[in-house]
């Protein structure tokens, strides 16, 4: 049984991708893992969410649990200041950001700005603890296919996110040297599981469809993080006292190959959910993610931000990290793989989502 010791939680981005996993979570604990069960203590769950969204999905907790809704921006501190106000003691679970925004600005007023605004309005207001979601970004990609990321691995940011995540890392460790508040940074990679945003529908569209990129050869590495399994990490890091100004990668038990994950993918939409795939790969060499890169860069250096060239610049790279710090430190026991995650990803899309074709 898991205890947080305090009655209240705090979740910004509480209506995005990890977000809604991670408010479900917290109700309903872990399915996967017996071991680790959320106690009752908790009495509210309040959510920071952007103006204008659709907060159905929250409010559907509401006769289970006091779910308080605050709207407002991470760049506005007064903002910060109403979601942390009255919240002596809690916890917070930090899960926003941007990704991948149409400006590089945004990176930094979002993904900078918006920490240090929401740790200035934490430490007023006495939460005890932030539990801050950052990326492999800061860290880029391994320097050669051996490689393996642990939490002494030096920042080599990937861009401008990475930087603007690496920069988030800092801030948020400085108050912690400061004594101002009590944090834990964890740093997922890739993300996949229900709730996810139309890029990754795209992806497996694309893999349906035969038009999912190989560039090289595909046996490239990739550690993903299944969402849940990103939710226990999150708990973990939370609950235990030691964890206090420490940072832990989460990812799912073992890195996975490109061609693995794209296999996997296409094996369930046929068996699983009956559709018909087109078992092509849109095949490229390996020097179509370096231009891509260079594009990127240029692209970025004007201040200016494209999805599609900059995740085609990652997809000859090599992401894998190590989770034996978590594991042993927090007993992080990330039981869900990649064939499991992925099937509740495309029954999410299939049945859930109600998207059929």
């Amino acid at each position: 049984m898991i205890e947080l010791g305090c009655t209240q939680i705090l979740i910004t981005g509480a209506n995005g991708w990890l977000g809604k996993n991670l408010v479900e979570y917290l109700m309903q604990g872990d399915s996967d893992n017996k071991d680790i069960q959320i106690s009752n203590n908790i009495r509210k769950i309040r959510c920071f969410v952007l103006p204008n969204e659709d907060i159905s999905f929250l409010r559907n907790f509401s006769e289970r649990i006091e779910i308080e809704i605050i709207t407002g921006d991470l760049r506005n501190p007064d903002d910060c200041l109403t979601f942390t106000s009255n919240a002596k003691g809690a916890i917070l679970f930090h899960t926003a950001g941007v990704i991948h925004p149409n400006r590089v600005k945004d990176f930094y007023e979002i993904n900078v700005t918006g920490i240090s605004n929401l740790l200035d309005a934490a430490v007023i207001n006495k939460v005890r603890r932030i539990v801050v979601v950052s990326s492999n970004s800061p860290c880029g990609t391994n320097p050669h296919p051996d490689h393996i990321f642990d939490e002494d691995s030096p920042y080599r940011p990937y861009l401008n996110y990475g930087c603007s995540k690496m920069k988030m890392e800092l801030v948020v460790k400085d108050r912690y040297n400061h004594g101002d508040i009590e944090t834990v940074i964890i740093r997922p990679p890739w993300f996949y599981g229900p709730y996810q945003p139309a890029r990754q529908t795209l992806f497996f569209k694309m893999i349906r469809d035969g038009k999912a990129p190989i560039v090289g050869g595909g046996e490239n590495l990739r550690s993903m993080a299944y969402v849940l399994n990103i939710c226990q990490g999150a708990i973990l890091a939370a609950m235990h006292e030691n964890a206090n100004g420490e940072t832990y990668w989460i990812a799912d038990e073992r890195p996975y190959t490109m061609n693995e994950i794209i296999n996997t993918v296409e094996k369930l939409l046929e068996e699983e959910f009956g559709q018909e795939c087109a078992h092509k790969r849109l095949k490229l060499p390996g020097f179509v993610s370096d231009a891509a890169f260079l594009m990127d860069t240029v692209l970025q250096g004007m201040g200016l931000y494209h999805q599609k060239i900059h995740v085609l610049s990652e997809m000859n790279k090599t992401i894998v990290c190590s989770i034996k710090k978590a594991n042993k430190e927090l007993g992080y026991n990330p039981t869900v793989s990649l064939e499991e995650g992925m099937l509740r990803s495309l029954k999410w899309w299939f049945e859930d989502n109600r998207e059929r074709e």
